[in-house]
C-alpha cells in the first residue's frame, strides 16, 4: 500500500511575550502536498483504517468497582479521592544525561516545548501521585510550563528556574514546590548517586505532600481552573474522526524531529490497542523507544495535540511562548488519524479548548494525552 506523505509548514510569525498578546486571526491554511495514490490504493487505506478494533470498542460504561468517578484529566475510572486531589505538574528535562525518566509512563498528560538550544523539556501532569517513591528527574521552571500547568490547578513541582519566572511565581495563586525554595520545599527532594548534577534530584510523592502542607496549600481542587477541561469519547463509542470524511488523514507515524531536532522524537500507532507509541533518537540509533526506568513500559498516548505558537527569545536562547490571548492552528491526532484543528486559551486559569474546522470543539478519546508546542515556522510530518 502507497502511503502519503504530508508535509506540513507555517509561516513563523510576530514573537510575542507569553503572558500577553492581542487576539489574532486564525493563520493561513497549512500547506498539504500529497503524493497521487491510485483508487485502489485508497480503498485499501479505509479498508484498514475505516472500522475501529475490538480494542478501540472495549466498553467502560459502568465503573470496575464502587466509589470510582470519570478523571478529568483521562476520562478513565479512578478513585473519587484520586479525582479530587489536585493534580503534580513535574518540569522534566530530556537530554541524553537525563534519561532514564523515572514514573514518567504514569503521567496522564505529557506537554513538550523547547528550551534554550533547541533542547526540550517535558511537563508531566500526575493525577494518582501520592503513592509514587520517585519522579523525574526534574529540573528548573519556565514561565510557559506555569501557564499549562494553571489550567489543570496544578502543584508546580521544579527545581528552580530563570530571574524572569520570580514576578509570576510571587503571585498569590501560584503555588509551587521548589527544590532551591527553601527548606519546606527542599524535603519534597532527594538527589541520587547514578548521575551527576542538576541530572539528578527527584521527588516523591509523600515528600511533596509533606512540603505542601508546611506550606499550607490545599491538596483539593481549588476553583480557579474550569472543573471540564477537555471533552471525551467513552471507549465503547471512540472517536475515530471518520465523521470529517477526507479531511481526517491517515496517520500511523507522526515525526517532530523538524520541531525538536536535537530529541527527534517520533510516535508510531500500534493497531492492537490503539494507542501511539513514543520513541526519540537521542542515543543516535534509529529505534530509541521512550522507556520508563520504573516500570519498564514504553510511553504511550491515546491523544497527541501539536499547538503551533508565538515566540519570542528573550536572550541567552531562553523562550518565551504566547500561551493565551490567541487563535492558532493545530493538529489532533487519535486512532491512526489526525484533523487540522485551531486552539484558544482565554486566561491564566482557562482551559485550552481545541476545534475543528467546522468551528466545534473536538471530542479526545479516553486514554492519555500528549500535547506538543510547535515554534512557529518548524514543521513535522506524518503519514
Amino acid at each position: 500500500m502507497k502511503k502519503i506523505k504530508i508535509w506540513l509548514t507555517l509561516a513563523a510569525s510576530v514573537a510575542v511575550l507569553c503572558a500577553c498578546g492581542q487576539n489574532q486571526e486564525p493563520q493561513s491554511p497549512i500547506i498539504v502536498d500529497e503524493e497521487p495514490i491510485s483508487t485502489e490504493a485508497s480503498r485499501e487505506e479505509e479498508t484498514a483504517s475505516g472500522s475501529p478494533s475490538s480494542a478501540l470498542a472495549e466498553d467502560d460504561t459502568y465503573p470496575p468497582r464502587e466509589g470510582m468517578v470519570r478523571s478529568r484529566l483521562t476520562n478513565e475510572w479512578v478513585d473519587e479521592e484520586v479525582a479530587n486531589t489536585r493534580p503534580i505538574a513535574v518540569i522534566t528535562p530530556n537530554e541524553s544525561a537525563a534519561i532514564p525518566h523515572y514514573n514518567l509512563s504514569k503521567a496522564s498528560i505529557l506537554y513538550e516545548a523547547n528550551v534554550e538550544g533547541r533542547m526540550t523539556r517535558m511537563m508531566a501532569l500526575y493525577e494518582d501521585w501520592q503513592d509514587l517513591e520517585k519522579i523525574g528527574n526534574v529540573r528548573s521552571l519556565r514561565t510557559y510550563y506555569a501557564y499549562w500547568a494553571f489550567e489543570w490547578d496544578a502543584l508546580l513541582v521544579h527545581f528552580g528556574g530563570p530571574f524572569f519566572i520570580d514576578e509570576l511565581l510571587a503571585q498569590t495563586t501560584t503555588q509551587t514546590i521548589n527544590g532551591s525554595g527553601g527548606s519546606a520545599d527542599e524535603q519534597a527532594f532527594f538527589r541520587s548517586t547514578d548521575r551527576k548534577s542538576p541530572h539528578n534530584a527527584y521527588v516523591s510523592g509523600a515528600g511533596i505532600v509533606e512540603a505542601a502542607q508546611d506550606k499550607g496549600y490545599s491538596l483539593s481542587y481549588r476553583g480557579l481552573a474550569d472543573e471540564e477541561h477537555y471533552n471525551f469519547a467513552p471507549k465503547a463509542q471512540p472517536n475515530t474522526l471518520e465523521q470529517y470524511g477526507n479531511d481526517a488523514k491517515n496517520a500511523t507515524y507522526i515525526d517532530m524531529s523538524g520541531c525538536y531536532p536535537l530529541t527527534r522524537c517520533y510516535f508510531e500507532y500500534n493497531e492492537d490497542d490503539g494507542l501511539y507509541y513514543r520513541s526519540q533518537h537521542l542515543s543516535g540509533s534509529t529505534d530509541d523507544p521512550h522507556i520508563d526506568a520504573v516500570t519498564g513500559e514504553q510511553l504511550t498516548f491515546k491523544n497527541i495535540l501539536i499547538q503551533y505558537t508565538k515566540s519570542e527569545d528573550l536572550g541567552e536562547g531562553y523562550l518565551a511562548f504566547q500561551c493565551h490571548d490567541t487563535t492558532r492552528d493545530g493538529w489532533f491526532f487519535t486512532n491512526g488519524k489526525g484533523i487540522h484543528v485551531t486552539w484558544e486559551k482565554d486566561s491564566d486559569y482557562g482551559s485550552t479548548r481545541y476545534y475543528d474546522d467546522n468551528g466545534n470543539e473536538i471530542t479526545l478519546n479516553t486514554g492519555k494525552t500528549m500535547v506538543c508546542i510547535v515554534e512557529d515556522g518548524d514543521s513535522f510530518t506524518y503519514r
